[in-house]
């Protein structure tokens, strides 16, 4: 197997997790200078975990190329050594599953020929961009959203967005689809909108996706529920850029969008 001799360290974009057990913000070789405590590393998530060895394997390429050996090597023995022999066996397996996920998710490659064939693999297009851009969080976060959550009606396309790492885009597109859905179910026409269109179609009086079998303080509730989630996230998103920068915000919202589809559809005369 060919030898690798570390090529010039990137910025590490890890967070401070664990009160500041991984450190941050600072140029990186090995695992264990940027997580120095082994019983943290131990505790991470396998995203977590895959993000620190995505930083490592990035900064330990040479000629494109990195491999899981190379991981480790100076974090147990050496003047810089950090982890105790004794957790070997535990680091190894560990770094495993994170650079197994990181090939199971695709940001990690084969290389092509004889190189890939040997264990050695290569950042992917879209390990590239994640490393340019700084957004391997970002991804990993979105792509661990279930996806069996999202409405049918918007899986695939919100679930891409949501991949792709444009949360703004992915909660517009939710509900925009809420909008389309009241329109279409209370058979009004493609120039009612937004919040006025909410509170018609669930007019506790007389909207046509009203329950008049539920009490009208809870026919009320649901109006405002419904102008009240499209005018906090759709009309800003229709008329302005706002910015989502945690993806966890974007699949909140995103949830209540679902919940509303099918309440709508449960509203749908046959």
């Amino acid at each position: 197997m060919r030898s690798f001799v570390l090529s010039p360290p990137i910025p590490c974009r890890a967070a401070k997790l664990f009160a500041g057990a991984i450190v941050a913000d600072h140029f990186v070789r090995t695992l264990s200078s940027l997580v120095p405590d082994v019983d943290v590393l131990l505790a991470l998530d396998v995203e977590e975990l895959a993000e620190v060895i995505f930083q490592v394997a990035a900064a330990t390429r040479q000629n494109g190329l990195a491999h899981l050996q190379q991981i480790t090597p100076g974090d147990f023995h050496g003047v810089q050594a950090r982890y105790p022999e004794s957790r070997r066996r535990e680091v190894e397996l560990a770094c495993a599953e994170g650079w197994n996920w990181l090939i199971v998710h695709g940001v990690l490659v084969p290389d092509p020929g004889i190189n890939g064939s040997n264990g050695f693999m290569v950042l992917s297009r879209r390990g590239e961009k994640l490393l340019e851009e700084g957004q391997f969080r970002t991804y990993a976060q979105s792509i661990n959203f279930p996806k069996a959550l999202i409405h049918s009606s918007i899986t695939d396309d919100v679930w891409l967005d949501l991949a792709r790492g444009d949360l703004e885009t992915a909660v517009f597109k939710a509900f925009r689809a809420v909008e389309i859905a009241v329109r279409h179910a209370g058979g009004y026409a493609e120039t009612e909108i937004g919040t006025a269109l909410m509170r018609k179609a669930f007019d506790r009086a007389s909207g046509p996706l009203s329950d008049m079998n539920q009490p009208e303080p809870e026919r009320e509730a649901l109006a405002h529920l419904f102008a009240g989630a499209i005018g906090s996230y759709k009309n800003p998103h229709s008329h302005r850029t706002v910015a989502i920068n945690d993806p966890r915000e974007a699949h909140e919202m995103i949830l209540l969008a679902s919940h509303l589809l099918r309440i709508v559809g449960s509203r749908q005369k046959p």
